[in-house]
């Protein structure tokens, strides 16, 4: 079965706050059909509204004259989950709606959840993307309920790589490592960036000097990284010399009670809570 978007079976994203307006101005640069995009949110005012109207979009507080979606994409928070999905559980009935596929990007919110309201038969895809995504950096990770067909799985990574890297995993329980990894992941760099610059300061330089250098830097450090072909291990060999000040800070970093134990035991407080959010719905 042939998929897209069209006027008549469009893409409708649920919740156009940072991630979901992230996905929406991703996929208009690549371009969709006139009249293929709808948003549900009841949260916008009247200004983003019209902007996204003059985008061709076409905007609702409530999904009820919205047309039957050939992709469902929920983009609210995972507090918000119970409140929402019982308004979105009517487009599951409808007489077209057997091939809607539903995409969830919301942490904690599992396939059973989603399929409690739109059928266990349903096509549900959970995904994990990150806030890099606000720059089209992002990297999203994927689980669908059911085998996809190449077809489908073309089409929803095409859609996702608007935003940034795609990649696949092979089971649910995977979703919650990759929230600990790379959804929570951006906070511990800007962290980094924090605990850098205060570093720098408790050793003379001036606050705002020591902000510009620790974030030129991390952000250089990214985008050095994101272009080159070398592995993150060699290219901190190549910055390493032998007996310098890098190697006596890498001494502190990698000792057994360094940044590895303490960056797990970030990611597992982080997974934890990943599975938490998931029982308490």
């Amino acid at each position: 079965m042939s998929v897209s978007v069209t006027k008549k079976r469009p893409l409708v994203l649920v919740g156009a706050g940072k991630m979901g307006g992230a996905m929406l101005q991703g996929w208009l640069a690549k371009g969709l059909p006139d009249g293929a995009v709808h948003v549900i949110d009841p949260g916008l005012d009247e200004a983003q509204s019209q902007t996204l109207r003059d985008q061709g979009v076409a905007v609702h507080g409530v999904p009820d004259e919205v047309p039957t979606p050939a992709l469902l994409m929920l983009a609210i928070k995972p507090q918000m989950m119970e409140k929402v999905l019982p308004g979105l559980a009517a487009f599951a009935g409808r007489s077209d709606a057997a091939d809607m596929i539903v995409l969830s990007v919301a942490a904690g919110t599992t396939i059973a959840t989603l399929s409690a309201t739109f059928g266990s038969d349903a096509m549900v895809i959970r995904a994990m993307p990150n806030t890099p995504a606000l720059v089209g950096r992002g990297v999203t990770a994927l689980f669908p309920a059911y085998p996809l067909s190449d077809e489908r799985k073309s089409f929803i990574a095409d859609l996702m790589a608007a935003i940034g890297t795609v990649v696949w995993v092979d089971s649910e329980a995977a979703i919650n490592v990759v929230t600990a990894v790379s959804g929570s992941g951006p906070a511990y760099v800007f962290h980094l960036v924090e605990a850098m610059a205060a570093a720098g300061k408790k050793l003379g330089l001036p606050e705002d000097v020591a902000m510009i250098l620790a974030r030129e830097t991390v952000a250089g450090a990214g985008e050095l990284l994101h272009q080159s072909s070398d592995s993150a291990e060699t290219l901190r060999v190549n910055v390493t010399s032998p007996k310098g000040t890098t190697a006596a800070g890498l001494d502190v970093l990698m000792a057994e009670d360094g940044l590895p134990p303490l960056i797990e035991k970030t990611i597992r407080a982080a997974h934890r809570r990943a599975i938490e959010l998931g029982l308490e719905r």
